[in-house]
């Protein structure tokens, strides 16, 4: 028997030639995958971007701890109890009347100098929002609140007192009508 060549054209794993080869074929198709699952990731977190870092961060948690202390001595010397509560529950777009109430460790009303509503929107930053409280009784302070968007809320009220301050917050859930 003679040697016959037999011509092989196609992709075949014999094949010497680079893009005939079907594992050469897979591992670049497996790396522009790849490149492009990256590339989809990065253009949607630029684009989606809720915004949700401080800008100054750092500063922040540079003394995190003994801001902590600081704050929590605070809370014991004071001794307000407050509380923060949604008169109903929240639906988007309709007005919710919020009640924050805070006594001192006798259960006498606090006074404050003002009340500050803050809501965070825990997904997007830009639709976060303040608001000053009203003072309907002494230690009881309320406003109305008209949350843009369904879904999950931080709210935190505020209560200045000369040079003292405490927050209390609470997550609701706005629904939808």
């Amino acid at each position: 028997m003679g040697n016959a060549t037999i011509s092989k054209k196609g992709f075949s794993q014999d094949s010497k030639q680079a893009f005939r080869n079907p594992w050469v074929i897979g591992w670049l198709a497996a790396i522009l995958l790849v490149i492009a699952v990256n590339a989809g990731f990065i253009i949607t977190a630029i684009v989606t971007n809720p915004g949700l870092v401080e800008a100054d961060y750092y500063e922040k948690g540079k003394d995190h701890e003994k801001n902590f202390l600081a704050k929590r001595a605070m809370r014991n010397r004071l001794g307000w109890q407050m509380t923060l509560e949604p008169v109903v529950k929240p639906t988007i777009h309709e007005p919710v009347q919020i009640s924050f109430n805070i006594v001192d460790r006798a259960g006498v009303p606090v006074r404050g100098d003002s009340a500050i509503l803050s809501a965070y929107r825990p997904s997007d930053a830009s639709a976060d929002f303040q608001l000053e409280m009203a003072e309907v009784a002494p230690g009881l302070y309320s406003t109305e609140v008209v949350f843009p968007l369904k879904g999950i809320w931080d709210i935190t009220a505020t209560l200045v007192k000369e040079e003292d301050s405490l927050k209390v917050t609470r997550r609701v859930s706005v629904a939808a009508p």
